[in-house]
């Protein structure tokens, strides 16, 4: 899940979040993200496969406000602790160009 400028939250799946985000406030991700950037990943879920990731994404997204944000209060997810244990990639560091965009990188099929 993400968080936006405006505070709102924007929920999708992705095998890789940490791009993802990236991906999002380059502009190349959800309209909604373009409208709204910069974002920042504030809430991670891993599920074993594609389809119960997009299943989970569903019920997040029925999810109020104030429920997303008890879901990440109560989860609380160490955002620093999943940085480092998915190397490879950081927000700072990474640099994606527009072309090297494939659909599995934003979690289309």
């Amino acid at each position: 899940m993400l968080e936006c400028s405006d505070g709102s939250f924007y929920t999708g799946w992705s095998v890789n979040p940490k791009k993802r985000t990236v991906i999002h406030n380059t502009g190349q991700g959800a309209r909604y993200t373009r409208m709204h950037r910069p974002v920042r990943l504030v809430y991670v879920e891993e599920l074993p496969d594609r389809s119960s990731a997009q299943k989970r994404e569903q019920q997040i997204k029925t999810l109020k406000h104030t429920q997303k944000e008890n879901l990440i209060d109560q989860a609380r997810l160490d955002l620093e602790d999943y940085w480092k244990r998915t190397p490879g990639c950081c927000d700072q560091d990474i640099h994606i160009a527009p072309d090297a965009i494939n659909d599995d990188m934003i979690g289309k099929s």
